[in-house]
């Protein structure tokens, strides 16, 4: 950020699904009354998507480019001092999509990343997709620009909706232990972040609930909160993959889809992080927490 420039400008990706949106929403409102706070400019792929603040005083502005475009992501990022890096949708070229952006960023001259990342990022994950994440904090590590990496475990608020129309949550995961989080927390965490950089410069978060569960708990607690019956049917690896054959989904899909579980029996998802406390200054919502929004709205 210039010496002209006292208000920073935060970019952020993803403006127009749950995280970034959300994240989007609480920056507009951390700069109600506040004339110092930061400008933000949304990076979204359709413009017509994008959320619009009606009555708030932020100074928001919407640009359009895709990650994997160089000039598309240096014209949208020209200007940027803090970047909110949502990772990309899953694909074979997600990588090279973020190693694009993270290029872009450097020649636009972003001083700070501050990417979501995964629980276990790196080559030697189970979970296939953290192998990704791992690639991409290798390449913002190289790029020299500062960074802050929020690691997310799965989040809590999706456990439940993978359960089949039976109610049957099914995987190889046996009785391994998962400390997912709520959205709403890696979102204040994520704004705790983007509001001061400056103290996050190369960290890494790992963002938790408060405690880790099996999936015969998730199953159980839901029931006794929604009225909806659920169990958890534990399959073996080979049933895993006959039993999502029929989505015709690409292997690098499937082989994900059952890692997810092998990697939580494996107990690479298990270990509980007070980070979210630190950062927001608030317990880690519950699964019944997240549970009770849901039945409300």
């Amino acid at each position: 950020m210039s010496e002209a420039n006292t208000v920073p400008t935060i970019g952020v990706t993803g403006a127009t699904g749950n995280i970034g949106g959300a994240v989007a929403r609480s920056l507009v409102e951390a700069r109600r009354g506040n004339d110092a706070g930061p400008s933000l400019r949304l990076i979204v792929r359709d413009a017509s998507r994008a959320p619009v603040f009606e009555g708030s005083n932020a100074d928001v502005s919407v640009v359009t480019a895709s990650y994997g475009d160089r000039e598309s992501g240096i014209r949208a990022l020209e200007g940027v001092d803090v970047l909110f890096m949502v990772s990309a949708a899953e694909s074979p070229d997600r990588v090279a999509e973020h190693v694009q952006f993270v290029q872009s960023a450097l020649e636009a001259g972003v001083s700070h990343i501050v990417y979501t990342s995964f629980t276990g990022a790196g080559p030697a994950a189970g979970f296939t997709l953290a192998r990704d994440h791992g690639a991409t904090e290798r390449v913002i590590q190289a790029s020299g620009i500062d960074f802050t990496f929020l690691r997310d475990n799965f989040y809590l608020d999706v456990l439940p909706l993978w359960a089949g129309e039976d109610g049957v949550i099914r995987g190889p995961a046996g009785d391994g232990l998962i400390a997912a989080v709520a959205r709403a927390d890696v979102v204040d965490s994520a704004v705790a972040v983007l509001l001061h950089p400056e103290r996050h410069r190369n960290a890494v978060y790992e963002l938790t609930g408060g405690e880790a569960l099996t999936f015969a708990d998730v199953a159980r607690r839901t029931s006794l909160l929604t009225g909806r019956s659920l169990r958890f049917e534990n399959e073996t690896v080979d049933e895993a993959y006959a039993s999502r054959a029929h989505y015709g989904a690409p292997d690098f899909i499937v082989d994900a889809w059952v890692s997810t579980y092998t990697g939580i029996r494996d107990g690479e998802l298990a270990a509980v992080s007070d980070d979210v406390v630190v950062l927001t200054g608030h317990p880690q919502r519950t699964l019944e927490d997240v549970l009770a929004g849901s039945v409300a709205r």
